[in-house]
C-alpha cells in the first residue's frame, strides 16, 4: 500500500476540503453532531449535495454511478468528510443493498431501486435480526410461503434502524424449513407501506429512538422482488455484511475523537490541579488506543484497495468489525471519564436539537454518556465481535 501522497492526492485532498467548507452549512453540522438522532430532511438534504456532486457512491462501480476513486481517495474523503464535521450518510441503501443489487440484482430491480438509493430519495432498512436470531442469523424463522406470483410473509424482525423512517426494507426470511438452516433462506425486497407490516418503536439505553419492531402479517410480496435464486439468500446476505462490516470500522471517525480528546485532556484538570494529559495513566492509555488505530487504518485501506480492484471484502472485514468497535468503545469510555461531573445531567432536548436554553456545562460533554450508553452495542450489531472471530477463524485462517 503507497502511503505517501501523490501530487494527484494532494489535489484531490484540497479539492475536498474546499467543497466541504461551502457546502457543510452550521444547520448541517449541529445536524450531524446530534448523530442518530439527526432529522431524515436533513440527512436527505446533505445526501442529495454528495448525489449531485458525483461523490455519493465511492464504492460502487463507475457504471452503476461509483465515483472511480483509488483507495487513497476514498479514504481521504472520508477522513476530510469526518474532521469537517460532515453528516455520516445512511449506510443502508448506499453501503448495503445497492451493492447487493447491482451485483446480483435483475436489470429490472437495478433500473427501479439503484436511482432512488443513489440520489437518497428512498430510505432502506434492513430486516435482518430476529428475537433469538440476533449474532446466530442462520436460526431466523420469519417465513415466506410461496402462492402463485407472490411470498406471503410472517413473521417479526427487531433492532430495525430506522424502519419508522425507511420506504422498503430488504429482509431475510426462511422460504425452506427441510434443509440446513443457512440453506433455506431467501433475501427479499420489501415496500414499507405494504398492507400487514407493523414498526413499533424501541428506546434504547441512550434515551432515543432510531431502533423498531418490525411484524409481517400475511404481507404480500411479489415474487419478482427476490434478489438472486430461491434459497440463496445467504449467499447474498454474506455479500451485504462484508460491506457493513467494512463501514462500521469508522476509522476517520475514531481519528477526530482521538484529536478531540487530545484537546480535552489539555483543558480538564484533575483534583491536583494539573490538567488531565498529564495523568500518566490518562495518557498511557489514549496512547494505546492511537496505535491501535493506526494499525486498523492500514488494514481498512488494504480492504479498500480490494474493493476498488473490484472484489468483495469478505470475511476479512470482520477484523475491522473487531477492532474498530473496541477503539470506538474505549473512546467513548475515555472521554466520560474526562468530563467527569459534566456527564450527570441527560439532557436530551439537547442532544435532539429541541432545547430553548443553554445546555448545562460545556458543549462537548453534551453527547459523552448517550455515545457511550449506546456504544455499548456496536461489539454486538452487524454480528458480534465472538462470532466475528469465529468467522475468522474458520474462513480466514482455515481453524
Amino acid at each position: 500500500m503507497q502511503l505517501d501522497l501523490s501530487q494527484g492526492d494532494l489535489d484531490f485532498q484540497a479539492e475536498v476540503r474546499a467543497f466541504l467548507q461551502a457546502e457543510l452549512t452550521p444547520e448541517l453540522k449541529a445536524a450531524a453532531a446530534a448523530g442518530m438522532s439527526m432529522p431524515r430532511e436533513l440527512n436527505a438534504r446533505w445526501h442529495r449535495t454528495l448525489f449531485e456532486r458525483g461523490w455519493i457512491a465511492p464504492n460502487w462501480p463507475v457504471e452503476y454511478g461509483g465515483t472511480g476513486w483509488t483507495a487513497t481517495q476514498k479514504h481521504l474523503f472520508e477522513e476530510e468528510a469526518a474532521a469537517a464535521g460532515a453528516p455520516r450518510i445512511m449506510p443502508f441503501g448506499i453501503g448495503m443493498v445497492g451493492p447487493v443489487i447491482y451485483t446480483f440484482g435483475t436489470e429490472a430491480q437495478q433500473a427501479q431501486h439503484l436511482p432512488g438509493i443513489l440520489n437518497g430519495d428512498v430510505w432502506w432498512c434492513q430486516g435482518y435480526s430476529e428475537p433469538g436470531s440476533g449474532s446466530d442469523l442462520a436460526s431466523l424463522k420469519t417465513a415466506a410461503v410461496r402462492d402463485g406470483d407472490e411470498y406471503v410473509v410472517n413473521g417479526q424482525k427487531i433492532w430495525t434502524s430506522y424502519a419508522h423512517e425507511a420506504d422498503w426494507i430488504f429482509c431475510l426470511v426462511r422460504t425452506d424449513f427441510d434443509c440446513k438452516p443457512q440453506q433455506g433462506i431467501s433475501f427479499l425486497l420489501m415496500d414499507m407501506s405494504t398492507p400487514g407490516i407493523e414498526v413499533r418503536p424501541i428506546v434504547s439505553i441512550d434515551g432515543l429512538h432510531h431502533l423498531n419492531e418490525v411484524y409481517f402479517t400475511d404481507v404480500r410480496v411479489p415474487v419478482a422482488n427476490r434478489i438472486g435464486e430461491e434459497n440463496r439468500g445467504w449467499t447474498y446476505a454474506k455479500y451485504l455484511l462484508g460491506h457493513e462490516r467494512t463501514g462500521i470500522a469508522g476509522v476517520a471517525g475514531s481519528k477526530r475523537a482521538v484529536e478531540e480528546l487530545q484537546r480535552l485532556a489539555r483543558i480538564e484538570q484533575q483534583g491536583s490541579g494539573a490538567c488531565l494529559a498529564e495523568d500518566p495513566d490518562f495518557a498511557s492509555r489514549l496512547r494505546e488506543v492511537e496505535i491501535r488505530l493506526a494499525g486498523l487504518e492500514m488494514t481498512n485501506l488494504r480492504l479498500l484497495a480490494e474493493i476498488s480492484a473490484g472484489n468483495s471484502p469478505g470475511d476479512a472485514s470482520s477484523t475491522l468489525k473487531i477492532t474498530g468497535t473496541e477503539i470506538q468503545q474505549a473512546l467513548q469510555t475515555l472521554l466520560v471519564e474526562a468530563i467527569g461531573y459534566y456527564g450527570l445531567p441527560l439532557q436530551l432536548d439537547q442532544v435532539e436539537g429541541t432545547a430553548a436554553g443553554e445546555p448545562v456545562g460545556p458543549d462537548y460533554a453534551l453527547r459523552a454518556v448517550v455515545d457511550y450508553n449506546f456504544g455499548r452495542a456496536a461489539s454486538i450489531y452487524g454480528g458480534s465481535n465472538e462470532i466475528q472471530r469465529n468467522v475468522i477463524a474458520k474462513a480466514v485462517l482455515g481453524l
